[in-house]
C-alpha cells in the first residue's frame, strides 16, 4: 500500500516540478505567444506521457486565468500583477467593481481590496491572480483622482459627535462626523457632507458638513436635497447673477439696422401655462396663393453671453436647465432667461431665425438663416391655441389653422420616412402652495403641442443640413449634432418576444424604413389598451438614447440623415454652441473649430442631460411617494411593470404611481425569478407573475427617505 501512495507522490511531483518550469518558462516571455511545439522543444518534453502531463497542466493553468489561449495550442501569459486605472464603482453590498480605462470586462473589487475608494474615484489597481472557479479579482493600489463626491442625508447629532445617515446606495456605512465640522446641523437636518478622510482600520468615513439645506420633509429641502444627491446645483453664484444684471436690456439702433426687421410681421408664442423662459416663437405672412413665409425666431441668446465670459462658464458646466416638479433651476440667470432673452410679448427682442418660404402642401421652397429683430402680438398658452384649432375660432386663427395644416403634412412626412411615433403622455401634479401634491393628471400631446414641435424640427434640420451637407470631397465645418443610433438588434429582438405575448408583432429585420415603420403600427395598435404605457416604456428601452456629438451618424427616432440643437439656447447649452459656430461660419466665413473640444463639450451636455433627467424622475418618484403615503392600506389595480429577483414593481392604473411587490411579502411559495420570460414562478404552485399581468394591491408603506413605495397583493389575487 505504501509502494502505491509513493508512486502516486513521485508522479505528483514529476507534475508539480513541470509546472515549475512552465510558470518560470511564461513569465520569462510575458510578452510572447507560445506554441506547443515551442513549448515541448523548449521543455525538452520528448515522451508521449510527458506531453500529455503538460497539456493537462496547461489546460489547468488556463482554467486558473493564469494564462490565456489565444487560438487553438497558442498560450501567453495572462496579466497577472498588471496595474490598470480605471474607474471605481462602490456598492453598497460590498460587491465593487472596476471599470478599465480601455474599455475592458469590469473586475471585482473586494471591499478588502478597496483601499475605501469611492464611487466614480479614478483609481489604479493591481490585477489578482485568479482563484480556482472564483471571477477576476483587483486590488485598489491608489487613488489617482477623487471623484469628489458629496453625500446627502439626515443628521444624527449627540454631544460630542454626529452620523450622517444616508440612503446612498454606494455607501455601506453611515458617516461620522466631529462636532467641529457640522456646521450648526441640528438632528432631523438634511445636510450634503464631504468625505475628508477614511482612516485605513475605521468602519467609517469621516466627512464635514458643506451645507444644511433644512429640516428633512420640508419640500424646498427635499427638492435641494434631490439636486445636491445628483450633484446639480440648487443655487444660482451671486457673481453670475451680479453679471448678468449689468448687461443692458435695451437694443440700440444701431443693433437693429444689421438684422433682418420682422417687428411689423404676425408673430407669436405657444407655450406652457406656466412658462417664463420663452425660447421660440413663429411669425407668418402670405406671399401669394398657396404659398407662405414662415419664421422661426429663436432668442438670440449668443448676442448676450460671450463666450467664456462669467456666464458662459456657469451655462458651460450646467449645460441644461433642470425642470423638477415644482421648480425649474435654469441654465442662465433669471434676468436673461426670464426678461432680457425670452420672447415676451410686445416687447421688442433680438432673435436668431429660420425664414423659410414654404406651400400649402408642406414643400420648403427655399430657407435662410439670419439674425432678426422681432416683436411678439401675443403669446398663447398651448390650451388657448388648441381651442382655435378645434373650435377655428380666436386670435389669428388664419394664421394658426395655417400653420397647423402645413405642420401635419410635415408630420406625415417624416413618418412616411420611417421616424417612430413615441406620442406618450406626461405625468404631472396638482400641488399647493407648500408643494404637497393634491392630485396627479396626465399631460398628453396635441395638435397645438404637434405644431410648435414640427416647425422647431424642421429648423433644427435645417440648421443641421446648412453646415453638414457639402459637396463631395469637401470636409463639413465641425458642428454639436443630435445623433440617434439605430436600436441595438438585441434588443429589438427581446422587444419582439416580449409583445408577441400580447398579440403585437414588429419587424426586426430589414429597411430602417420598415423596422421603424412596424414599430409605429404597433405604437398605434397599443393605443388605448391596458398594457399601453408598458409596451410603451419597453418600446422606449429598446431604442438607444440621443445624444450629442461633432460625429454625424443622424437621427434614427427622426429619420433625418443630419439633425442638430438651436431651437433652445435659454436652456440648452449645444443650442448656444450651434448658434455662435453658425455666426461664425455664416455671417464671419471663420474656419473650423477644434473637433476634440468640441466633441468634449458635446459628451459633457450628453451627461448633463442624463443627471437632469434622472433628477426629474427622482422629484416625481418623491411626489409620488408623498401622494400615496395618504392613502395608505387603500386597494387600486396596476400593471405588473418590472418583474426582479427582489420583487413586482407594479404601475397603478389610475395615477400611474410605481411601487413594489418585495418578494418576502409572496409567502404563499417559493418564487423563482425568470430572467428571460420578465416572470417570477412559484415553484411549488407553478403560479406565474408575468410582465404587462393585471394586479390588485393594497398600498402597504411609502418610505419618503428612500423615495419608496411598498404594495401588499390585495385579496383578490389570492
Amino acid at each position: 500500500m505504501a509502494k502505491k501512495d509513493k508512486t502516486k507522490a513521485g508522479k505528483r511531483m514529476k507534475k508539480a516540478q513541470l509546472a515549475e518550469l512552465l510558470m518560470r518558462l511564461f513569465e520569462t516571455k510575458s510578452t510572447e505567444t507560445l506554441s506547443l511545439k515551442y513549448i515541448f522543444a523548449e521543455l525538452k518534453l520528448t515522451t508521449h506521457p510527458l506531453k500529455m502531463v503538460c497539456m493537462d497542466i496547461l489546460y489547468e493553468m488556463v482554467a486558473d486565468d493564469y494564462i490565456s489561449e489565444i487560438e487553438k495550442g497558442r498560450y501567453k501569459l495572462t496579466s497577472h500583477g498588471k496595474e490598470m486605472t480605471g474607474i471605481f464603482q462602490r456598492k453598497s453590498n460590498g460587491k465593487n467593481s472596476f471599470l478599465p480605462d480601455d474599455g475592458g470586462e469590469p473586475i471585482f473589487i473586494a471591499e478588502r481590496n478597496s483601499a475605501h475608494a469611492m464611487n466614480n474615484d479614478k483609481v489604479r489597481i493591481v490585477y489578482l491572480a485568479k482563484r480556482k472557479n472564483r471571477e477576476a479579482e483587483g486590488e485598489v493600489v491608489e487613488i489617482v483622482e477623487r471623484a469628489n463626491e458629496n453625500f446627502v442625508g439626515t443628521l444624527e447629532v449627540s454631544d460630542s459627535y454626529a452620523f450622517l445617515i444616508t440612503e446612498n446606495r454606494t455607501l455601506a456605512n453611515d458617516i461620522f462626523i466631529p462636532k467641529e465640522k457640522l456646521k450648526g446641523g441640528k438632528t432631523g437636518d438634511k445636510a450634503v457632507v464631504r468625505i475628508i478622510e477614511w482612516p485605513d482600520r475605521a468602519k467609517n468615513p469621516i466627512g464635514q458638513v458643506i451645507d444644511i439645506l433644512g429640516v428633512a420633509g420640508d419640500n424646498t429641502t427635499e427638492m435641494h436635497a434631490i439636486l445636491a444627491e445628483f450633484g446639480l446645483p440648487y443655487v444660482y453664484p451671486q457673481a453670475v447673477e451680479e453679471a448678468a444684471e449689468r448687461i443692458p436690456a435695451e437694443i440700440t439702433e444701431e443693433e437693429i439696422a444689421k438684422r433682418e426687421d420682422f417687428r411689423n410681421i404676425t408673430t407669436f408664442t405657444i407655450d406652457p401655462k406656466d412658462a417664463k423662459d420663452f425660447d421660440d416663437a413663429l411669425s407668418i405672412r402670405k406671399i401669394e396663393d398657396g404659398l407662405w413665409e414662415i419664421g422661426v425666431h429663436i432668442a438670440d441668446v449668443s448676442h448676450y453671453v460671450k463666450e467664456g465670459d462669467i456666464i458662459d462658464k456657469e451655462a458651460e458646466k450646467r449645460a441644461t436647465s433642470v425642470y423638477l416638479v415644482d421648480r425649474t433651476i435654469p441654465m442662465l440667470p433669471e434676468r436673461l432667461c426670464n426678461f432680457i432673452c425670452s420672447l415676451r410679448p410686445d416687447e421688442e427682442k433680438l432673435a436668431y431665425s429660420v425664414i423659410f418660404n414654404i406651400t400649402d402642401k408642406g414643400e420648403v421652397k427655399s430657407s435662410r438663416i439670419v439674425h432678426t429683430v422681432i416683436k411678439s402680438d401675443r403669446r398663447f398658452t398651448y390650451e388657448e391655441a388648441q381651442e382655435i384649432i378645434e373650435t377655428k375660432e380666436g386670435d389669428y386663427k388664419k394664421e394658426i389653422l395655417a400653420m397647423n395644416h402645413i405642420a401635419q403634412i410635415l408630420r406625415q412626412k417624416r413618418y412616411n420616412s420611417g421616424a417612430i411615433n413615441f406620442d406618450r403622455y406626461e405625468v404631472k401634479f396638482e400641488i399647493d402652495e407648500k408643494g404637497k401634491p393634491i392630485s396627479v393628471y396626465f399631460k398628453y400631446s396635441k395638435e397645438a403641442h404637434k405644431l410648435v414641435e414640427e416647425f422647431m424640427l424642421l429648423a433644427n434640420r435645417t440648421v443641421a443640413e446648412k453646415i453638414g451637407k457639402v459637396p463631395e470631397g469637401k470636409n463639413p465645418k465641425v458642428l454639436p449634432y443630435r445623433i440617434h443610433d439605430l436600436p441595438d438588434p438585441e434588443k429589438l429582438d427581446n422587444l419582439s418576444q416580449f409583445i408577441a405575448r400580447f398579440g403585437y408583432k414588429i419587424r426586426t429585420t430589414g429597411s430602417k424604413t420598415d423596422i421603424s415603420k412596424s414599430i409605429n403600427h404597433m405604437l398605434d395598435d397599443v393605443q388605448g389598451k391596458n398594457e399601453e404605457n408598458l409596451i410603451e416604456t419597453i418600446s422606449i428601452r429598446a431604442m438607444q438614447k440621443a445624444k450629442y456629438s461633432v460625429h454625424n451618424i443622424g437621427h434614427y427616432g427622426l429619420a433625418f440623415e443630419y439633425y442638430t440643437h438651436f431651437t433652445s439656447p435659454i436652456r440648452r447649452f449645444p443650442d448656444l454652441m450651434v448658434h455662435r459656430l453658425l455666426t461664425r461660419y455664416l455671417e464671419e466665413g471663420g474656419r473650423t473649430v477644434s473637433e476634440t473640444k468640441y466633441e468634449d463639450l458635446c459628451v459633457h451636455s450628453s451627461d448633463m442631460e442624463q443627471i437632469a433627467a434622472n433628477a426629474e424622475r427622482a422629484s416625481i418618484k418623491y411626489k409620488q411617494v408623498e401622494f400615496m403615503s395618504e392613502r395608505l392600506g387603500q386597494v387600486y389595480d396596476g400593471v405588473i411593470s418590472g418583474v426582479t429577483e427582489w420583487g413586482l414593481y407594479v404601475e397603478l392604473n389610475e395615477n400611474k404611481c410605481e411601487g413594489m411587490v418585495p418578494i418576502r411579502d409572496l409567502d404563499d411559495d417559493y418564487y423563482e425569478f425568470d430572467e428571460k420570460n420578465f416572470c417570477l414562478k412559484g415553484r411549488r404552485t407553478n403560479h406565474i407573475y408575468r410582465l404587462g399581468d393585471s394586479i390588485t394591491i393594497r398600498v402597504a408603506r411609502a418610505n419618503l427617505e428612500k423615495k419608496q413605495l411598498d404594495f401588499a397583493l390585495a385579496e383578490q389575487n389570492n
